[in-house]
C-alpha cells in the first residue's frame, strides 16, 4: 500500500514537471514572436518616416524639374505601394505574404528614388537648394536607421524560427499555430544598394 502511494506521488510530480516544462516551452515562443513584432515595430517607425520625407523630396525636385513629370510619378506611386504593403505587414510581421509584398514594393521605391537622384544631378540650382540638402541629409540618416532595424528584425526573426523548428518546441508551434517569420530583405541585387542621395 505504501509503494502504491509513492508511486501515486512521483506519478503526480512528473505530470507536473512536464506541465510546466511544456507551458515553458509556449511562454518562450510567446516571447520570441514578441521580439519579432517589436523589431519589426523599429522598421514600421523609420519606414514611416522616409514616406514622409518623399513628398518633401518631390515637391522641392518638383519646381527644378518640370520635364521630369514621369520621374516624380513613378516615385510618388511607388511610395503610395510600399505604404499600402507597410500598413499590411504592420498588423502581422509574420505575415509571409505580406512581408514578400512590402519587399518587392520597397525595391520599386528604392528603384524609383534612384532614378530621381539621378536625374536630379542635371539640375545644379536644385543640387544647391538648401532644402534638397537638408531631405538628402534626412534620406541617408533614415536609410541607415532602416538598415540598422531591418538587420534587428532579421535576427529576431532567425532566433524564432530556429526556435520553434527544432524539437520539441515545433509540436508546439504547429498545436498553436505560431507562423514562421519571414526575413525583410530586397529580392532584386540592384536593389539592394539604398538610393545615392549626393547633391
Amino acid at each position: 500500500m505504501a509503494g502504491l502511494g509513492i508511486g501515486l506521488i512521483v506519478l503526480i510530480v512528473i505530470v507536473i514537471a512536464v506541465v510546466f516544462w511544456a507551458i515553458g516551452i509556449y511562454n518562450r515562443l510567446v516571447s520570441l514572436r514578441e521580439r519579432v513584432k517589436n523589431s519589426w515595430a523599429q522598421i514600421d517607425v523609420q519606414l514611416k518616416r522616409r514616406y514622409d520625407l518623399i513628398p518633401n523630396l518631390v515637391e522641392t525636385a518638383k519646381g527644378y524639374m518640370s520635364h521630369e513629370k514621369e520621374t516624380l510619378e513613378a516615385v510618388i506611386q511607388a511610395r503610395a505601394s510600399a505604404t499600402s504593403a507597410q500598413i499590411n505587414v504592420s498588423g502581422d510581421p509574420t505575415n509571409l505574404k505580406a512581408m514578400s509584398e512590402l519587399a518587392g514594393a520597397e525595391g520599386m521605391l528604392q528603384s524609383a528614388l534612384g532614378r530621381l537622384l539621378a536625374v536630379s544631378e542635371n539640375y545644379p540650382e536644385l543640387k544647391a537648394n538648401e532644402n534638397m540638402l537638408a531631405l538628402q541629409e534626412e534620406l541617408t540618416s533614415t536609410e541607415n536607421k532602416v538598415s540598422f532595424a531591418r538587420q534587428a528584425y532579421n535576427d529576431a526573426g532567425n532566433n524564432y524560427n530556429t526556435y520553434k523548428q527544432q524539437f520539441p518546441p515545433v509540436i508546439f508551434a504547429g498545436m498553436f499555430n505560431f507562423q514562421d517569420a519571414d526575413y525583410f530583405e530586397v529580392k532584386e541585387p540592384e536593389q539592394r544598394e539604398a538610393p545615392q542621395v549626393s547633391f
